[in-house]
C-alpha cells in the first residue's frame, strides 16, 4: 500500500530545491551587481556621475573626484552636473538644441539630459571646470536611467578627459594652417619668380625676333644665331609654364573650362605642329583618320598640351628612322582612346613603375635631349582633372604605347557640324597721312625700347613713353592717343589702378588700353580682363600677336 505522503514530500523536496538555486543565483546576481557598482565606484579613468530625476548628484565615482578635484560629500545631494561645465557651452548647448529640435530648452541641466530624457542616444563635448579652477576638455555620455514602469528615475554621465584629443586637433589644425601658408607662400613665389623671368626674356626673345625680321639681310652665321637664341627663349618660357602649371593643379588653383570639343581638328593641329619636329629626328609620324567626327569633354587646349607632350616623347625617344603613329578609337558608349605608338627602345618594367614621379627623367638627363621630367606627371593630372586615364605599354626592343582615354561627349548643336574657320589677322592699319599717338606707360627700359623699336616699324605712328602711372595719366590727358600700352607692376600707382582713374575720366575713359604684363598666370589674365583691359598681352610678348592686337587697338570699331 503506497504512503500517501511520499509524492507531496518529493514535490515539497524539488521546491525548496529550486528555492535555493534561486536563492543562489540571487544571491550570485547581488554579488556580480555589488562587484559592477564597486568597480564604477572606484574606476580613475573615467568620471562616472548618477543624478536622480531632477539631476541632483547621487553618486560620484573616485574618477570624477580625481578629474575634478571635488570630494563625493562636497556636491552629492548638492550640486547637480551643469554645476561643473562651462556655463557659456551649456548657454551654447541649450541654443543650438532649441534650434535643431525646434523647441525652447533652458541652459542648465536641462540642456544636457534634453535627449537623453527622450530616448536619444547623446554625447556631447564640453569643458569641465575643476574645484580649483582649473578647465579641461571633456567628452561626456549621458543616458537616461528607467524603472520597470519605464518611468525616469535619473542620469548616468559618463565622462573621459578629451584633453589630447583637443591637442592632437589643434596641432593638425596648426599643421594645416601652416600648410597652407607655405602654399600661398609658394604659389606667391612661384608668381614672382615668373614674373622676374618673365622680363628679362621679353627682351631677349622680342630683340631676337626683331633681328629675325628685319628688313636688311642677315648673314648665314648671323640667322643661325638668331635662331639658336629664340628656340633657347621659347624653351626656357615652357619650362616656366610647365613648372607653373604643375603648381596651380597641385594647389587646385588651375581653372579648366570642360565642353564638348572635336578631336579631329585638335589632333589635326597637333599633326601640323609635330611633323617638323619629327622630319628633324627623320621619324615618320602618322595619324590614323578617325572613322567619324568625335566629340569628347574635356579642355582644348589641354587636350593639344596632352598629345603634343606624348608626341614629342615619342618622337625625342624614337629610333633614326622610326614611326610613330596616332589612332583613335571607341573603347565604349563612354570612353575615347587615343593611342601614341612609337618604335623606340622600350622601357623596362622597373621604369614603366616611375613614369609617372615629378622630376624622374629615368636616366635621361645624361643624354642629349632636354627636359624637367614633369611633362608626364602634368598629362596624367590633366587628364585625371578632366576624368579620364592614362597608360602605357612597352616592348624592349620594340617601342612603347601610350594612351589617355576621355568621357565622350555628344556633339554641340551650336556648331551646326561646320568647323570653325580659324580668325582672319586683322590688316594693318594703313597710314593715311595722320599721325596716331601711342602712349606706353613701362619702367623696364629694355621692354621700353623694344616696343620703341616695333613701333618705328610702322608708318604713321609716333610714341610717348612714361615710366610710372602718375605721368602716364597726365600725358593721356594731354595728348588723347589712339591707344594705350599699360605695365601692370608700375611703381607708385599700379597697372589696374591707372586704368581705373583713365576710365573715371571722360577725357580718356574712351581710350582702349591694352595690358603687356608679365603677370602671366591665369588668374592675373582674368583679373586684367576683368578690370578692363582692351587686350591682355603677356611678356615676353609675340611680335605677330602685338601687331594683331594693335591693329585691332587702332582700327574704328575699337573706340
Amino acid at each position: 500500500m503506497s504512503n500517501p505522503h511520499f509524492g507531496s514530500t518529493a514535490v515539497d523536496s524539488d521546491a525548496r530545491t529550486v528555492e535555493v538555486i534561486s536563492e543562489v543565483r540571487r544571491q550570485q546576481a547581488l554579488l556580480k551587481t555589488g562587484a559592477l557598482q564597486n568597480a564604477i565606484l572606484t574606476s580613475a579613468n573615467f568620471s562616472i556621475i548618477a543624478t536622480d530625476e531632477k539631476g541632483i548628484i547621487q553618486l560620484f565615482n573616485v574618477g570624477a573626484e580625481r578629474m575634478l578635484g571635488y570630494s563625493a560629500a562636497e556636491v552629492v545631494n548638492k550640486i547637480n552636473p551643469s554645476d561643473i561645465h562651462d556655463p557659456e557651452e551649456v548657454r551654447a548647448r541649450a541654443r543650438s538644441l532649441s534650434i535643431e529640435l525646434a523647441t525652447p530648452i533652458m541652459p542648465g541641466f536641462e540642456a544636457l539630459a534634453f535627449k537623453a530624457s527622450r530616448g536619444i542616444e547623446d554625447s556631447y563635448d564640453l569643458t569641465y571646470i575643476c574645484k580649483d579652477g582649473s578647465r579641461f576638455p571633456a567628452v561626456v555620455s549621458i543616458t537616461a536611467l528607467r524603472d520597470d514602469y519605464d518611468d525616469i528615475i535619473g542620469y548616468l554621465l559618463i565622462g573621459a578627459d578629451n584633453s589630447v584629443r583637443k591637442q592632437f586637433e589643434a596641432e593638425l589644425t596648426n599643421a594645416k594652417a601652416v600648410a597652407e601658408q607655405a602654399n600661398l607662400a609658394k604659389s606667391d613665389f612661384l608668381s614672382n619668380m615668373s614674373h622676374e623671368l618673365r622680363s628679362p626674356l621679353n627682351a631677349i626673345l622680342g630683340f631676337a625676333q626683331l633681328m629675325e625680321s628685319d628688313p636688311i639681310p642677315q648673314t648665314d652665321m648671323q640667322k643661325e644665331s638668331t635662331s639658336q637664341i629664340l628656340q633657347a627663349g621659347w624653351y626656357l618660357l615652357d619650362l616656366i609654364n610647365e613648372i607653373l602649371d604643375l603648381a596651380l593643379i597641385e594647389s587646385g588653383k588651375l581653372m579648366l573650362s570642360l565642353e564638348p570639343m572635336s578631336l579631329d581638328e585638335v589632333m589635326l593641329d597637333c599633326q601640323t605642329m609635330m611633323e617638323p619636329q619629327a622630319h628633324k629626328y627623320t621619324v615618320t609620324l602618322r595619324f590614323v583618320p578617325l572613322a567619324k567626327q568625335c566629340y569628347v569633354r574635356a579642355d582644348r587646349t589641354r587636350v593639344k598640351q596632352i598629345l603634343l607632350n606624348l608626341l614629342s616623347n615619342a618622337i625625342k625617344y624614337n629610333r633614326a628612322g622610326g614611326t610613330v603613329v596616332v589612332e583613335c578609337t571607341l573603347r565604349s558608349a563612354e570612353r575615347v582612346r587615343i593611342s601614341v605608338r612609337d618604335t623606340g627602345a622600350g622601357l623596362p618594367a622597373d621604369k614603366l613603375a616611375q613614369l609617372f614621379q615629378p622630376f624622374n627623367r629615368l636616366g635621361q638627363q645624361s643624354g642629349g635631349e632636354e627636359g624637367t621630367g614633369i611633362g608626364l606627371v602634368m598629362t596624367k593630372r590633366l587628364i585625371e582633372l578632366m576624368a579620364g586615364d592614362i597608360g602605357v605599354e612597352s616592348t624592349i626592343g620594340e617601342g612603347s604605347v601610350f594612351w589617355v582615354e576621355f568621357v565622350r561627349a555628344p556633339r554641340p548643336t551650336h556648331l551646326g557640324g561646320e568647323r570653325h574657320a580659324p580668325p582672319q589677322r586683322p590688316a594693318p592699319v594703313e597710314a593715311d597721312g595722320a599721325v596716331r599717338t601711342l602712349l606706353y606707360v613701362e619702367d623696364n627700359p629694355a621692354n621700353l625700347k623694344l616696343v620703341e623699336q616695333l613701333i618705328a616699324r610702322r608708318p604713321g605712328l609716333r610714341l610717348l613713353s612714361a615710366a610710372d602711372a602718375t605721368l602716364g595719366i597726365e600725358l593721356a590727358r594731354k595728348h588723347r592717343p589712339e591707344v594705350i600700352l599699360m605695365d601692370i607692376n608700375l611703381p607708385g600707382i599700379s597697372g589696374i589702378k591707372a586704368l581705373r582713374l583713365l576710365r573715371e575720366d571722360p577725357l580718356t575713359r574712351h581710350i582702349p588700353v591694352v595690358a603687356i604684363s608679365a603677370n602671366a598666370m591665369p588668374h592675373d589674365i582674368r583679373k586684367g580682363l576683368e578690370a578692363g583691359f582692351f587686350r591682355y598681352l603677356t611678356k615676353p610678348i609675340k611680335v605677330d600677336s602685338f601687331m594683331d592686337a594693335l591693329d585691332v587697338a587702332l582700327s574704328p570699331g575699337a573706340k
